[in-house]
C-alpha cells in the first residue's frame, strides 16, 4: 500500500508547478527532516544535511498530534503534496498528514485526527511583525519559518519529497 501511495505522490510531483527546483550546490534536496526537540527543519541529500533551518512548532510542541486542535506538530513520515501562497502566512507547503497510522489511531479513539499541517512562513503586518514569531512556538501544529527561509525552502524542496519529523 505505502508503494501505491509513493507512486502516487512521485507522479503528483511530475506534474507540479515546482518541477523546476533549485538546488544547494548543484545536490537537489531528496528529503526535509524536522527535528522537533532541536527546532530544526534539514534539507538532506545522500543522508547528509545540505542546510538547516531554524522553526516555529505548535504550541503544545511535545510528543506527536494526538487529534484536530491539540496544538501539536506531528511526528513520522509523509510527503510534501501540494503548495499555496497564503495572505496570512506568506508561502505555505502541505504535508500530507494524517498517514495510515495517523488516521487508524485516531479511528480507534474515536477522535479526528486533524489536517492541514504545512511548513509556511510568518505573519509579517505592522500589528505582528514578523520578528515576533521568530523564536517561539506560536501556530496550531504547523511549522513554522522566517519568510526568507521559507522562500529558499520553496525554490528548493519540490512536490513529491518526503517529509520525516522526528520528536
Amino acid at each position: 500500500m505505502r508503494w501505491l501511495l509513493a507512486l502516487i505522490c512521485l507522479s503528483f510531483a511530475s506534474l507540479s508547478l515546482a518541477s523546476s527546483v533549485e538546488t544547494l550546490g548543484g545536490k537537489p534536496v531528496e528529503k526535509v527532516l524536522v527535528l522537533k526537540s532541536a527546532h530544526q527543519l534539514q534539507l538532506i541529500n545522500d543522508g547528509k544535511p545540505l542546510k538547516s533551518y531554524r522553526i516555529s512548532l505548535g504550541k503544545n510542541p511535545k510528543g506527536t498530534k494526538q487529534f484536530e486542535g491539540d496544538r501539536r506538530t506531528p511526528e513520522g513520515f509523509y510527503w510534501i503534496d501540494w503548495r499555496k501562497t497564503s495572505d496570512r502566512f506568506n508561502l505555505a507547503m502541505h504535508i500530507s498528514y494524517p498517514n495510515i497510522s495517523d488516521s487508524a489511531r485516531a479511528r480507534r479513539e474515536g477522535v479526528k485526527p486533524g489536517s492541514m499541517i504545512m511548513i509556511h512562513g510568518t505573519p509579517d503586518t505592522e500589528e505582528y511583525p514578523e520578528q515576533w514569531f521568530h523564536t517561539l512556538d506560536w501556530t496550531d501544529g504547523c511549522i513554522g519559518m522566517r519568510n526568507v527561509d521559507m522562500r529558499e525552502v520553496w525554490n528548493l524542496v519540490k512536490d513529491g519529497t518526503m517529509i520525516e519529523i522526528r520528536p
